[in-house]
């Protein structure tokens, strides 16, 4: 059985991470009135993308970060923290008043942080904030690919545990789900899979009871299984209707589902 879970990327080492949006007020003088004067250090809305420059030994990070009428941000900055297990970690920060109900920061714009490497990234991933994590590996230069739930470098598609376990994760299904394995080649997987029910669904004995369960039928491509279709019908009558290039072979002895 595989359960989907919480996915995390962890690499390497841990660094500071900002709480939300500002964990640290910077006091300017100024009276805290009209447009708001208090400027609070915080992390960017998002990451939106990451490349080198200068031969790779500089990263322009690009970050979504609060606007307005006012002035919303200030002293935008981009550093190296540390490079640890071949990740360079860093981290890109700035100063905002975004917090303050009057500041008129409601809106939202595209900024550009450089950060100085010192020496060429090389074949490195990058950690920005100890959240989104870039990789050249694959990517069309300068720009860095995205790793994502599943890592910088996904299982190939096979007939595996660990390949089924990816699969799960990349469904449309909530947490907590467990599969089965109805059949697999190198081209189609089916898996029924379970989702239990109850106030508390965590763990088995968390007080959660058997719960709806759906048939998925998945095709391999180079990033991993993808699920193209559902149906829970006995045999390949039902499936064929939906996807009529599925082998004989993986469907004629399908049970129908178990609803639960």
């Amino acid at each position: 059985m595989w359960q989907r879970g919480i996915r995390t990327v962890v690499l390497g080492a841990t660094m500071v991470i900002l709480a939300g949006c500002g964990s640290e007020t910077v006091d300017t003088g100024e009276e805290a009135t009209g447009a708001g004067t208090a400027w609070t250090l915080a992390a960017p809305l998002r990451i939106d993308g990451v490349r080198t420059s200068d031969g790779g030994r500089s990263l322009a990070v690009d970050a979504e970060v609060p606007d307005g009428a006012g002035d919303c941000v200030r002293s935008l900055r981009g550093e190296l923290d540390t490079v640890e297990h071949g990740t360079v970690y860093v981290r890109v920060t700035y100063e905002t008043r975004s917090l303050d109900r009057a500041s008129g920061c409601t809106g939202t714009q595209r900024v550009e942080a450089t950060v100085k490497l010192g020496e060429p990234l090389g074949a490195r991933r990058v950690m920005v904030n100890s959240r989104d994590v870039y990789t050249p590996a694959g990517a069309a230069p300068p720009a860095l690919r995205h790793c994502g739930e599943n890592g910088c470098d996904p299982t190939p598609p096979r007939c595996t545990p660990s390949s089924y376990r990816q699969a799960i994760n990349d469904t449309d299904i909530p947490e907590h789900t467990s599969g089965e394995e109805r059949g697999c080649d190198d081209t189609w997987l089916v898996l029924d899979l379970s989702t239990r029910t109850g106030p508390v669904c965590g763990d088995a004995g968390d007080g959660c009871s058997s719960g709806v369960s759906q048939r998925w039928f998945y095709r391999a491509e180079t990033s991993g299984w993808r699920p193209v279709t559902t149906n829970g019908d006995a045999g390949c009558a039902g499936v064929h209707e939906l996807l009529p290039e599925l082998p004989e072979r993986l469907c004629a002895s399908l049970p129908r589902l178990d609803r639960g």
